[in-house]
């Protein structure tokens, strides 16, 4: 294979994130993939990945407020479990402190399902929204936020360590996606100037 300059392709290694089999209530899909949002903290997207390292898998659940496509909460993890996405949730909420009345959307995953998180979501007026089961095209802008996280960030990376992965990770969600990316859904603002454009036709300081 040396002297033919023949190299192995190696397939890529796969993590299921979703698990709707359980027994937890679910909710119905009140999005209806209507991702066109008139303005902040009115719709809220969130979704669960995973990234290979050679320490293991790492986990990034993130939430999007769909208006500007901001990435809102994020919270990375070793482990896919109800914490990771009610951290994530806490640092959205904490940062917006969102009206009553919003919805959040997300797959049927146990996870969204839980309890825990569930009670959180009825603590702060917000109205759950969940995907058809295995319709990934029912959450789509947060499919693009990881497609494009992975194509555009992490392609062809191999982190030695969980810790850089979770460093480039903040790297592209904190300083290049919300501030610097440029999105033709937005008129090709980024999601923060997107936003500081209602602020100032709103009149918000």
């Amino acid at each position: 294979m040396r002297e033919a300059n023949v190299q192995v392709r190696h397939r890529k290694k796969y993590k299921v994130t979703t698990n709707s089999n359980h027994k937890q209530p679910v909710f119905k899909n009140l999005l209806q993939r209507q991702f066109e949002v008139a303005q902040p903290d009115q719709v809220y997207a969130s979704d669960v990945t995973y990234i290979w390292t050679q320490e293991g898998w790492l986990y990034l659940a993130i939430i999007i407020d769909l208006y500007s496509r901001r990435v809102i909460g994020w919270c990375m993890d070793r482990r896919m479990t109800r914490s990771l996405v009610i951290r994530a949730l806490m640092m959205a909420v904490n940062l917006r402190n969102p009206p009553p009345g919003l919805i959040h959307h997300s797959d049927r995953g146990s996870q969204y399902a839980a309890g825990a998180y569930q009670a959180l979501l009825s603590q702060r007026g917000i109205i759950c929204s969940m995907s058809r089961k295995g319709n990934c095209w029912d959450n789509a802008p947060v499919e693009r936020f990881f497609s494009s996280l992975k194509r555009e960030w992490l392609s062809g990376q191999r982190y030695r360590t969980r810790q850089a992965d979770l460093a480039d990770i903040r790297e592209y969600v904190a300083v290049y996606y919300n501030a610097r990316r440029l999105h033709s859904t937005l008129g090709y603002k980024t999601p923060l100037n997107y936003e500081n454009t209602f602020n100032k036709v709103s009149g918000i300081a």
